[in-house]
């Protein structure tokens, strides 16, 4: 059975910085396009960063040149450094894989961006 294990979470101020892990087992990770996601009180979850097994990333918008993923496959750990943090940033951080089926969700982890 997969685990997903999400930690880094915090409470900063605007314009702070944090760095989240992910650290998956029970699973061939490095075959995986990894993502995160975040979901904010009363809204959808959303994917805000993806990364292919080579290394090719790609990221929403609201994110772009804020958030960098990468990944260390032999440390099945996906990693998402977050710059430049906004209040509208705060919300719950999860990571899975970005293909269908997903595996269960872990706990996430928390951020929180005061204004």
């Amino acid at each position: 059975q997969v685990q997903l294990v999400e930690s880094g979470g915090g409470l900063v101020q605007t314009g702070g910085s944090l760095r989240l892990s992910c650290v998956a087992s029970g699973t061939i990770f490095s075959m995986n396009t990894m993502g995160w996601y975040r979901q904010a009180p009363g809204k959808q979850r959303e994917l805000v960063a993806q990364i292919t097994s080579s290394g090719n990333t790609n990221y929403v918008d609201s994110v772009k040149g804020r958030f960098t993923i990468t990944r260390d496959n032999a440390k099945n750990t996906v990693y998402l450094q977050m710059n430049s943090l906004k209040p509208e940033d705060t919300a719950v951080y999860y990571c899975n894989r970005v293909m269908r089926p997903r595996y269960s969700w872990g706990q996430g982890t928390q951020v929180t961006v005061s204004s």
